[in-house]
Protein backbone atom coordinates (compact mmCIF):
# COMPACT_ATOMS: atom_id res chain seq x y z
CA UNK A 1 0.00 0.00 0.00
CA UNK A 2 1.41 3.39 -1.00
CA UNK A 3 -0.22 5.27 1.90
CA UNK A 4 -3.08 7.71 1.66
CA UNK A 5 -2.28 11.41 1.74
CA UNK A 6 -5.10 13.71 2.72
CA UNK A 7 -5.83 16.33 0.05
CA UNK A 8 -6.14 18.92 2.80
CA UNK A 9 -2.52 18.39 3.79
CA UNK A 10 -1.37 21.00 1.30
CA UNK A 11 -3.50 23.75 2.90
CA UNK A 12 -2.32 23.24 6.47
CA UNK A 13 -0.54 26.35 7.72
CA UNK A 14 3.20 26.27 8.14
CA UNK A 15 4.23 27.14 11.71
CA UNK A 16 5.70 30.63 11.83
CA UNK A 17 9.02 31.51 13.38
CA UNK A 18 8.12 34.49 15.57
CA UNK A 19 11.75 35.43 16.19
CA UNK A 20 12.45 35.49 12.45
CA UNK A 21 9.42 37.71 11.85
CA UNK A 22 10.60 40.12 14.56
CA UNK A 23 14.14 40.06 13.14
CA UNK A 24 12.86 40.77 9.61
CA UNK A 25 10.64 43.58 10.92
CA UNK A 26 13.64 45.26 12.51
CA UNK A 27 16.03 44.75 9.61
CA UNK A 28 13.59 45.67 6.85
CA UNK A 29 11.31 48.28 8.42
CA UNK A 30 12.98 49.31 11.69
CA UNK A 31 10.00 47.99 13.69
CA UNK A 32 11.03 46.63 17.07
CA UNK A 33 8.93 44.07 18.96
CA UNK A 34 10.15 43.41 22.49
CA UNK A 35 8.59 41.48 25.35
CA UNK A 36 9.30 42.58 28.91
CA UNK A 37 9.63 38.88 29.70
CA UNK A 38 12.49 38.38 27.22
CA UNK A 39 15.26 36.65 29.17
CA UNK A 40 17.91 38.34 27.00
CA UNK A 41 17.15 41.68 28.68
CA UNK A 42 18.73 42.72 31.95
CA UNK A 43 16.91 44.83 34.55
CA UNK A 44 17.99 48.20 33.12
CA UNK A 45 17.04 47.22 29.56
CA UNK A 46 13.68 45.86 30.74
CA UNK A 47 12.91 49.10 32.60
CA UNK A 48 13.90 51.16 29.54
CA UNK A 49 11.54 49.15 27.32
CA UNK A 50 8.77 49.49 29.91
CA UNK A 51 9.18 53.27 30.17
CA UNK A 52 9.33 53.63 26.38
CA UNK A 53 6.15 51.59 25.97
CA UNK A 54 4.38 53.62 28.64
CA UNK A 55 5.48 56.87 27.03
CA UNK A 56 4.29 55.84 23.56
CA UNK A 57 1.18 53.85 24.42
CA UNK A 58 0.22 54.72 27.98
CA UNK A 59 0.44 52.93 31.32
CA UNK A 60 -1.34 49.58 31.21
CA UNK A 61 -0.57 48.48 34.79
CA UNK A 62 -4.18 49.05 35.86
CA UNK A 63 -5.44 46.16 33.71
CA UNK A 64 -3.06 43.57 35.18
Amino acid sequence: MSGYRCPLGSVQPVPMDAEQIKRDGWQEQRILVVSLDDSRLDFVQREFVKKLGEMLYGDNSRSR
